[in-house]
């Protein structure tokens, strides 16, 4: 079985749901270090599409809770057992979208309960972090840079 990261970070109150640097830290673990990668971005948008494809997932929040809740609970199942199943590590850009949202912090719990190393990328002064996400974090980063050139040491041919 390849090496899988999953991707954590800020979705629900992140720019473009935090793809951007989703998609380049994918390519780059895929194309250097021949890894596999689970993309709750994309993941999300494959599960919408397909068990929901006529539902604002966002709208349900504000007129049908009862659905948006429903479907959350489906999304948490998905990633967590994503978490426990197949992932090998977690990488975790925490950012003020990963604050203000619940799902980073979840994730990292699930990780550092099953054992799941956690590699921390902050993007905010270490004291505005919380300390249980601190707890979780096996490696601190300063940057992708720093994180790269310690997978590549880690995974590298």
């Amino acid at each position: 079985m390849k090496t899988t990261a999953y991707l954590s970070g800020g979705m629900e109150y992140a720019a473009n749901l935090g793809a951007d640097w989703r998609s380049e830290l994918e390519s780059w673990l895929h194309d250097e270090l021949d890894q596999e990668c689970f993309n709750p971005v994309k993941a999300s948008e494959t599960f919408l599409g397909g068990q929901y494809p006529d539902v604002d997932f966002r709208a349900t929040k504000k007129n049908n809770i009862m659905v948006h809740r429903e479907i959350s609970r489906k999304i948490v199942e998905l990633d967590t057992r994503e978490i426990i199943m197949r992932t090998s590590y977690v990488i975790c850009y925490y950012d003020e979208s990963a604050q203000r949202g619940a799902g980073t912090k979840g994730e990292l719990t699930i990780a550092s309960v099953f054992g799941k190393p956690v590699y921390l990328v902050p993007d905010m002064p270490i004291d505005k972090i919380p300390s249980w996400v601190i707890g979780c974090a096996d490696e601190i980063f300063r940057d992708f840079k720093s994180l790269k050139e310690f997978l590549s040491r880690k995974f590298g041919k």
